[in-house]
């Protein structure tokens, strides 16, 4: 991401998080927040077409690790899929290696978004008090299912806005051509394969967790590389 469109989204997110806003006024920052992150995905894809070089298709691997690895991994697919990026999971000791797929600008914002919302996760987790006879972990399971949700739908409204702005079907051409690219990457690498099957969570966390993601900054502030998927408490 340019450091100009970086330091914009900062600056948003900074005024976003002041205690002096009211909720009205820190959601509107952190909507521009995604919305400028949004517009970058199409411009970059935009240039790309113009010029390939600017933007190949590539992979990287993060590891996220227990307590709640899979939920963690949901969170990261969740992310990933309204950016135009795929991941594959596979389990590697007590949590999971996910392998991302997708063009080289989609996979800076998705690390950028994952490892924002994994603390602002772990916060929201930890000022959220398990209802009285439940299980903890299954209330956090489901919880943390809730944030994923909303999560990626606010992305999928963000990308589609930033589409809709440039108004015209080549765009949607190009990330649809993109989109497609990144399926034949993964289809060369995992031939076979399979669809993880759906599951089903018992905890009644889940509304809690769709307003924390109704509130989730997605912009980044904050970010350490590296995080490795750690930072949500058992």
């Amino acid at each position: 991401m340019s450091e100009a469109m970086l330091s914009k989204v900062r600056k948003l997110l900074a005024k976003a998080e002041d205690p002096a806003c009211t909720p009205a006024e820190s959601a509107a920052f952190t909507a521009k927040a995604t919305e400028l992150i949004a517009r970058y995905g199409v411009d970059r894809a935009l240039l790309a077409a113009r010029d390939p070089a600017t933007d190949p298709v590539g992979d990287r691997v993060v590891d996220v690790v227990a307590p709640y690895a899979r939920d963690k991994a949901g969170l990261l697919a969740a992310v990933a899929d309204p950016l135009r990026c795929r991941c594959v999971r596979r389990a590697r000791g007590d949590g999971f290696a996910l392998h991302l797929f997708g063009f080289a600008s989609d996979l800076e914002r998705v690390d950028l978004l994952f490892t924002s919302l994994l603390v602002q996760a772990a916060h929201g987790l930890s000022g959220t008090a398990v209802p009285a006879g439940e299980h903890p972990a299954a209330f956090r399971r489901s919880w943390l299912a809730g944030f994923a949700r909303v999560v990626g739908e606010r992305l999928r409204a963000a990308e589609a806005g930033a589409v809709a702005e440039r108004d015209g079907p080549s765009v949607a051409l190009v990330l649809a051509d993109r989109s497609d690219r990144v399926a034949r990457r993964v289809t060369e690498v995992y031939p076979r394969l399979r669809t993880a099957p759906v599951r089903r969570l018992a905890g009644t966390g889940f509304g809690a967790g769709a307003e924390a993601g109704r509130r989730a900054d997605l912009g980044g502030r904050g970010v350490v590389d590296g995080a490795g998927g750690r930072g949500i408490a058992g």
